[in-house]
């Protein structure tokens, strides 16, 4: 029986809530962007600030903080959390795994050997947000231990799609300034592991540092916040005082969810709706995204995790069955945020593809996240008739 810990608890209230807010901003940026306020709207997030216009500040910047709150809950989860046994960390790693690929295979198979092959990752990530807040939804007819299995995977494809951004979605390298910017990364290292530094503006300093060199090596900035997530002095909350980590990690957790990611839905779902981007969801690139996220997630979850017992790698929690880990794949489908990041990247150059891989994931995610919760809802009332 999982008993949920009280930072988990905080969590995942933050995330629901994070999620709720996400469907409000993605509304009232779709409105605004198809109304006569639309050619307005739009410009606002061109406007230049010092050189970058504010959706690139948002986008390069402001989510470099959000990429640093998912370094800090994965270094909490990797020492203290569900994945540091690592018993109970492989089904979860497992089911992610399954997660990605199946996905990213339904979008190279629609589209290998054309143009929009690029955006092969856009359908291999889970927003925790939204996944969290389908599942807040659902109250107790969903157990304890589905929300761990959920946020763990999430995490797990969360860090998948931060090695895709650094290895497939950065630009020309500078080798100058990425040397640099590790040098940075190495010195913070050095300091936590031997000078035993815990001051956290020496670490946030180096750390903005470091984003300045990587905007210029051509690596994606904002991979610099994990970097720097995992620069930071971690030790457990039982040795004293909280860790440096831990007081970051909660001093983030309400400005990404209630200013970071919400600034973030409102400049980059601002898609205006006309016939042709109607008709682009049924080009490859769109039926890709939709297939990977509404069939890719829970049938490459749900094989993978099935594969793991059979081979008897691990065992699955007490609370859960097969209908739980179908039901957790098919919100595992609901990308949104991280999605729509590399929709950004996967097409830079292309703002007519970017709004028809946007519709395209708001479409997918949606139905995801309304076939998950009916699923769970209806596995709910099927486990209470039976107990």
């Amino acid at each position: 029986m999982y008993i949920l810990t009280d930072t988990f608890k905080r969590f995942f209230e933050s995330e629901k809530t994070s999620g709720l807010i996400l469907i409000a901003c993605t509304a009232l940026s779709l409105a605004l962007a198809n109304s006569t306020l639309g050619p307005t709207w739009l410009t606002i997030w061109n406007t230049d600030i010092a050189g970058l216009s504010l959706g690139h500040w948002i986008n390069d910047g402001l989510m470099a903080i959000f990429f640093l709150l998912i370094g800090l809950e994965l270094e909490r989860e990797l020492y203290v959390g569900e994945l540091s046994s690592f018993r109970n960390a492989l089904l979860p790693v497992i089911a992610a795994f399954g997660g990605m690929a199946a996905p990213a295979l339904i979008h190279f198979v629609f589209n290998t050997g054309l143009p929009t092959q690029a955006g092969i990752g856009i359908p291999m990530a889970t927003d925790i947000a939204f996944a969290l807040g389908a599942l807040a939804l659902l109250g107790t007819r969903v157990p304890p231990a589905l929300k761990v299995f959920v946020v763990a995977f999430a995490v797990i494809d969360d860090l998948g799609a931060i090695v895709l951004i650094a290895l497939f979605y950065s630009g020309d390298l500078s080798m100058t300034h990425l040397a640099g910017g590790l040098a940075v990364w190495v010195t913070l290292l050095l300091l936590n592991r031997y000078g035993r530094v815990q001051s956290l503006p020496v670490y946030l300093l180096g750390g903005v540092v470091m984003w300045v060199l990587m905007l210029k090596s051509g690596v994606h900035a904002t991979i610099s916040g994990v970097m720097l997530a995992f620069a930071i002095p971690f030790w457990s909350r039982g040795e004293g005082q909280p860790s440096p980590s831990h007081r970051l990690e909660n001093a983030l957790h309400k400005p990404v969810a209630f200013l970071i990611l919400p600034l973030f839905a409102l400049a980059n779902t601002g898609v205006i709706l006309d016939a042709s981007l109607l008709t682009s969801m049924i080009e490859p690139n769109s039926l890709g995204i939709i297939g990977g996220l509404v069939l890719g997630k829970p049938v490459g979850i749900l094989l993978c995790a099935v594969l793991a017992l059979w081979l008897g790698w691990c065992v699955l929690p007490e609370d859960l069955n097969w209908r739980h880990v179908l039901g957790a794949g098919m919100l595992g489908g609901i990308g949104f945020t991280m999605s729509i990041f590399i929709t950004n990247l996967a097409f830079s150059a292309q703002p007519e593809m970017i709004d028809a891989s946007k519709l395209a994931v708001f479409g997918g995610s949606l139905l995801a996240g309304v076939l998950g919760s009916i699923w769970l809802a209806w596995v709910g009332r099927r486990s209470s008739d039976e107990a």
